[in-house]
Formats: C-alpha cells, sequence, structure tokens
C-alpha cells in the first residue's frame, strides 16, 4: 500500500509545474509561447535578417514568405537580393527579371538586376535599369544615385581603356576601292 502511495503522489508531482520559478516572468527560464497569436510573415523575418547581415537566414525566410504568398514581385525581388549578398549571381538575376516581368516598374528589383549585371561585367544594360529606378524614384534614393554614378564610370572607364587583344593590324590596298586587313604576326 505504501508503494502505491508513494506512486500515486509521484505521478500528481509530475503534473504540476517543476519548481514554482517556471510560470514567474522573472525566473530563469524562458517565458512561455503565446497561443494564438500570429506569426510574423516570412518577408518581414527575411528583412530583419538581412539588415542583420544573416544572408543564408534570410532566404530561408524568404522561401517561407513564398510558401505563404506565393511568387509576388516583393518575394522574387527579395529572394534575388539574398542571392545577390549570397554571391549566386545567376540564381539573383533570374530571380528578379522574374519579378519585373510581373512589375516592370519595381525599383528594388530594377536597382538589384542592375548590381548583378555590374557585377557580370554588363554595365550598359545596368545603366539602363539604373535610370530607370532613378527616374521612377524621383531621385530620392542615394544608393540608387550612387549606382548609377558608378555604372556611368563603368562605362566610361571601359570606352577610353585600350582596346584588347591584338592590335597590330594594317590596311593594304588591292585595287580601286579593295582593301586586305593584316595581322603584323
Amino acid at each position: 500500500m505504501r508503494g502505491a502511495t508513494l506512486l500515486l503522489a509521484l505521478a500528481l508531482a509530475a503534473c504540476g509545474p517543476a519548481g514554482g520559478t517556471a510560470t514567474r516572468e522573472d525566473g530563469p527560464f524562458a517565458p512561455g509561447v503565446a497561443r494564438g497569436g500570429e506569426a510574423v510573415d516570412g518577408l518581414t523575418v527575411g528583412h530583419r535578417m538581412m539588415a542583420a547581415g544573416e544572408h543564408e537566414l534570410a532566404l530561408r525566410a524568404y522561401l517561407r514568405g513564398a510558401a505563404e504568398q506565393g511568387p509576388t514581385p516583393d518575394v522574387l525581388s527579395a529572394l534575388g537580393s539574398a542571392n545577390l549578398r549570397l554571391g549566386r549571381l545567376g540564381q539573383a538575376e533570374q530571380l528578379l527579371r522574374r519579378a519585373l516581368e510581373r512589375e516592370p516598374d519595381f525599383v528594388p528589383a530594377l536597382n538589384n538586376l542592375g548590381v548583378v549585371l555590374i557585377e557580370r561585367g554588363q554595365p550598359g544594360e545596368a545603366r539602363q535599369l539604373f535610370e530607370r529606378a532613378f527616374a521612377l524614384d524621383s531621385g530620392r534614393s542615394d544608393d540608387i544615385r550612387e549606382n548609377l554614378r558608378l555604372a556611368i564610370a563603368h562605362i566610361d572607364a571601359d570606352s577610353y581603356s585600350e582596346p584588347r587583344g591584338n592590335n597590330n593590324f594594317a590596311l593594304m590596298r588591292r585595287g580601286y576601292g579593295h582593301y586586305l586587313l593584316l595581322s603584323a604576326d
């Protein structure tokens, strides 16, 4: 009988809170989860992770946002931005182009696609995107203005640099109005 009483006391003790501090707010344990509250959407979490420099975690949160909201221009642009920060330029370009197919005047996607194209060595198209983003944004964003300035500088630097490859060519006249291009190699 004594064993049964002890077993019953242990069973009842297991049903109650462990110690008195688990339910206190100033106790050593984390507060309980408020059931029934709303979860923060994936895009908001992703934006916070990007701001904190946690790009891989941001990508995961944006994927959750894509599952919740579908492939909206906001979601596609956010996914493209995270991939850009992770150095995945091909994926970033595809996602940002898809965002612009859905909303051609979406300024963040225009700007970020321009950054991808600069990184991929396509400053001409990047400049066009930055100019569009700058016009749509009415020149308010310093980042877009700076990106446009860099794209223009990059294009100017390329146009004034020496052409690559073999520059030793000569024209030889071969009759009236006919010329032959010769290489000095």
